[in-house]
Order: structure tokens, then C-alpha cells, then sequence
């Protein structure tokens, strides 16, 4: 009677295999998450940068980079048009108030001042002969006023000698009326020519007037033309620095061009761009400062301008005390600008972990310095060198301020 073999089971299967490296991956994975030490990484300290929370005073304001320039610049305007005949100084050059920088020509111009000098001449002229004219009849009207009297005079001699006459009945009565009458018309003649003078006087008086005034309107047009010919020279307003001169000889110059500028150098201030996240902060008055070969100089806010541009906008600070001694136009300054007053707080140097975090959390050393552990914070102000921490941290306490890229996701460091 035959019997059945039962076949032998291998215990290394491929199957068996396979189940066996899956439970030992299951096995690695529950210890991971229930017994290993979850999140931690070792870290090199020599690697990170480690600081102190510090109890102080926290100054709020910001680092900025402050040009100098002039605290006055006069720009040159052509005040009449013209031809560049000369160019008298280079730019750079130190200029006096009053001296000559710029030349020009224009020959329209100077036709209109010999017009105007022969319109003057000629009405001088007329004014002359006019007065000369007029006080000739003047002379004649006396000559006739003074015959007038004579003749007044002679027949009223004749008037009465011949009444006396008449009453003798020694002439004809037509004799006395004509007598009469002749004195009578001399002494009207006479009252009429007084008259004649008088209203000659007046009209003569107001006439030389209104001469006298076209004449003075006529130079003063003259003088005007003749000041119009003097600003063909362009000339330096104050003392100071010739900043730019954009001209050349033979160049047309139209009325109102700007041509140049001056740099009055007796005063400076500086000029700095500031972030457009601090427009609202910024206001006139505020104080700033910077140091220089180990002197502190003072600065405070003069004007600020309202326009934005790229992201930021620009303030002038003027000088308060003493200036930099060889200060020069174009020097720049890393300028403090205080945008409020000093207040007690908590605070932790600024350092790269902060573009990882966004001072929301951060490491914290243990007491022993071997482990650090991920903290919440939340922090406030922010200066060039320090944040505010307004909670989550205490004083003397150990933070990382070192970047976090390499573990970000980590919640302990083990330092080594």
C-alpha cells in the first residue's frame, strides 16, 4: 500500500523574506516615533553664533547712508537770450558774488539801445527848441505888455487934457469921445494881453511837463534796455562753487535756460534715502547723528519730501554744533536717525535667524549649554543692532542668532 510524502516547507522563502524586512521596517518606525528622540540633530557650537538676552535701554531708529551736499544751491538762468560770446570759468572753479562767468551776444538787443538813444536824443532835442521857443514868446509878450502900458499911459494923458478941453468948449465933442474912447480900448488891449500872459504861462508850464515826462519814460526805457544788455553777462548771484556750467562758445542760450549752478559752500547738510516703511516715523525735528574719527556729530531732521520713488523716499538733515572739520561735497555718512526716545526693554542682537523665523521662534541654550530647544517668542522694534522681545524670553538667558537653514525642522539641538 503506497503512502503519501507530504512535502517539506523551506523556511527561507522569498515570501518569508519579504515579511520579515517589512516587520523589522514597521519595528524601526515605532521606535522612531515612541522611544528615539524625536527631532533632535547634533550641531557643531563652533558652527553657530550664540548671544545673551540683555536687559537695557532700547533706542529706536535707524541706520542710514547720508550724502553731504550744500545746504544752498543757486541755479543760472539765462535772463536774456543770446549767443555764448565767452566762457570766462570752468566748472569747479571758486567764484566771487558778482563776477562774470558767461558772456553773451545779442545783436537784436543792442540795435534796440541805439534806437533808443536816438529816440532819447531826438526828444531832448525837441524839448530844447520847445523851451527855447517858448521863452521867446514869453519876451514877446512882455515887449507888447510893456508897449501896451506905454500906450495906456499916453492916452489917458490925452483922455483927460482933452475932457478938460471939452468942458471949456475949447474942442469939438466928437474930439473928447475919441479920446475917450482910444484910452479906454488901450486899457482892454492891455487886461487881454495880461490875460494872454497867463494862460500862455500855464499852457507853457504844463506843456514842458508832459515833455519832461516823455522824456524821463524814454530813460528809463534806455536804462531798462541797458540792464537787459548788462544780464547778457551771466555773473555768479554769492560766493561760492561753480557746480556745473553747461555752455559752449557759439552756443544759442534762449531765454530761461538754465545754464549752471553755484554751490554756496558756508553751509552743508545731508542728504539721505530712507525706506518707505518709515515715511509715517519720520517727521521735522528728529535727532540723528554719526560718528567720525572718534567725534560724535549731531544732526536733525530739516525737510522731508513727501514723493516716493523705488521704495523710498528723502530727508535733509542739517548739522547741530560742530561739522566734520575737510567736510567736501559728495561724502557720505552711515547716519543714526532716532525715529523715537530710548525705552527699557528686552532685547537680542540681531543675526541671521531672523529671515527663518520671522522672530517667531527661536533656539534656546539649556542651562548645561549641551541642548537647545525651539521656543515661541514674539518680538517688537528692531534697530541696526538689536530686537525687542516683548515675550517668551528672559534675561541672561542663551539664544541662537545664527542662521537656521540646516535645521529648520528640527526641535532640539544636541551641541558638540
Amino acid at each position: 500500500m503506497d503512502k503519501v510524502i507530504t512535502k517539506k516547507k523551506h523556511l527561507f522563502t522569498k515570501r518569508n523574506v519579504l515579511m520579515a524586512l517589512g516587520s523589522a521596517v514597521l519595528l524601526l518606525m515605532i521606535y522612531q516615533f515612541t522611544w528615539a528622540d524625536k527631532g533632535s540633530k547634533s550641531v557643531n557650537v563652533a558652527e553657530l553664533t550664540i548671544a545673551v538676552v540683555e536687559e537695557g535701554q532700547f533706542l529706536d531708529y535707524v541706520r542710514v547712508i547720508g550724502r553731504v551736499e550744500p545746504i544752498t544751491t543757486i541755479y543760472l538762468d539765462a535772463v536774456e537770450e543770446g549767443i555764448v560770446e565767452e566762457k570766462l570759468v570752468e566748472e569747479g572753479a571758486m567764484v566771487k558774488k558778482g563776477q562774470v562767468l558767461v558772456r553773451l551776444n545779442n545783436n537784436d538787443l543792442n540795435l534796440r539801445i541805439l534806437d533808443s538813444e536816438a529816440r532819447l536824443a531826438e526828444q531832448m532835442n525837441f524839448l530844447r527848441n520847445t523851451r527855447i521857443t517858448m521863452e521867446q514868446e514869453r519876451i514877446e509878450v512882455k515887449r507888447e505888455i510893456m508897449n501896451l502900458n506905454y500906450d495906456v499911459r499916453k492916452l489917458k494923458r490925452s483922455y483927460h487934457r482933452d475932457e478938460g478941453f471939452y468942458r471949456e468948449q475949447l474942442i469939438a465933442e466928437e474930439d473928447y469921445l475919441q479920446s475917450k474912447e482910444n484910452y479906454e480900448l488901450a486899457k482892454e488891449s492891455l487886461k487881454l494881453m495880461h490875460l494872454k500872459q497867463d494862460q500862455d504861462s500855464l499852457f507853457r508850464a504844463t506843456q514842458i511837463i508832459q515833455m519832461e515826462s516823455i522824456l524821463e519814460k524814454m530813460k528809463m526805457n534806455l536804462n531798462l534796455v541797458r540792464l537787459k544788455l548788462d544780464q547778457l553777462n551771466i555773473k555768479a548771484p554769492l560766493d561760492g562753487q561753480l557746480g556745473m556750467l553747461d555752455v559752449k562758445v557759439g552756443e544759442a542760450i534762449g531765454k530761461g535756460q538754465r545754464i549752471g549752478l553755484v554751490n554756496v559752500l558756508t553751509e552743508y547738510k545731508v542728504v539721505a534715502q530712507i525706506d518707505e516703511h518709515y515715511i509715517e516715523k519720520v517727521s521735522i525735528g528728529l535727532g540723528a547723528g554719526f560718528e567720525r574719527q572718534g567725534v560724535r556729530y549731531q544732526l536733525k531732521v530739516r525737510k522731508v519730501y513727501p514723493e516716493v520713488r523705488e521704495g523710498r523716499f528723502k530727508v535733509d538733515l542739517v548739522f547741530e554744533g560742530a561739522v566734520p572739520v575737510g567736510i567736501k561735497s559728495g561724502q557720505t555718512y552711515h547716519t543714526n536717525l532716532q525715529l523715537g526716545q530710548e525705552k527699557s526693554a528686552r532685547m537680542i542682537p540681531v543675526g541671521p535667524f531672523y529671515q527663518s523665523t520671522a522672530g517667531q521662534w527661536i533656539f534656546v541654550l539649556s542651562k548645561d549649554g549641551e541642548t537647545a530647544y525651539k521656543r515661541s517668542i514674539h518680538t517688537g522694534r528692531k534697530n541696526p543692532d538689536f530686537y525687542e522681545v516683548l515675550e517668551g524670553l528672559a534675561p541672561d538667558e542663551r539664544v541662537i542668532i545664527s542662521g537656521y537653514d540646516a535645521f529648520l525642522s528640527q526641535e532640539k539641538l544636541i551641541l558638540q
